[in-house]
């Protein structure tokens, strides 16, 4: 899986490098099999993020970009996607990638993360429950709310992850067990960018499942 996620983010338009950020002595073996580039970190990161930070310290580059590694079925333009706040804008320090959930089991299942933005599009707040809550008829509600899942990606500015890894892990933070609220709850802006392609975060046996089936079925067509 790992190889899979890595080559798609090798192919996104622009992107200088890629390495993987882990402190599994396995996964590094992995990567350098397939030729690929891996950093060891300590094990003691909280999140993904704060281990990307470890790694970007040591960069010389503006903008780094966290690929979570259960990705299997990024597409390389969703790289491009989110990057390019970054680049049209030099005010924006932090942008992710949201997408419209068509498969309503998403809605109710806590590892398809949900957000919901203002109106440009900067997140409000992250949840791994429904949210909006629709009050009133909820077939009614569909057609007046787009509910959005997030992707596990993120652009930032180097001396911007730098910063927020520096600062202590908030409360809904720890409640949800999702990193991009310590931005939200400090305060800082995260812009979205919304993307009309799928891609599935492996969390289960089942999500590995749908991966499997929606390969074989790409292949097959």
């Amino acid at each position: 899986m790992i190889e899979h996620v890595y080559r798609r983010a090798a192919a996104a338009a622009g992107v200088d490098a890629v390495i993987v950020a882990t402190d599994d002595e396995r996964i590094a073996a992995a990567v350098e099999r397939f030729g690929g580039v891996a950093r060891m970190t300590k094990p003691t990161h909280r999140t993904g993020t704060d281990r990307i930070a470890e790694v970007a310290a040591d960069l010389a580059c503006d903008i780094v970009v966290n690929v979570q590694g259960d990705l299997p079925l990024l597409e390389p333009d969703v790289i491009s996607q989110a990057v390019a706040p970054l680049e049209r804008d030099p005010d924006i320090q932090m942008s992710t990638v949201r997408r419209r959930i068509s498969d309503e089991t998403d809605l109710s299942n806590p590892n398809v993360v949900k957000v919901v933005v203002d109106r440009r599009g900067n997140a409000l707040y992250f949840s791994r429950s429904p949210i909006p809550f629709v009050r009133g008829s909820v077939e009614a509600g569909r057609h007046l709310h787009a509910v959005y899942k997030h992707l596990g990606l993120y652009a930032y500015r180097r001396p911007f992850l730098l910063t927020v890894t520096a600062l202590p892990q908030t409360p809904l933070e720890a409640a949800e067990s999702l990193e991009q609220l310590r931005v939200l709850e400090h305060g800082f802006r995260m812009v979205t960018v919304e993307t009309q392609y799928e891609s599935i975060e492996v969390d289960t046996p089942e999500d590995l499942d749908r991966v499997r089936r929606q390969t074989a079925v790409g292949t097959s067509a």
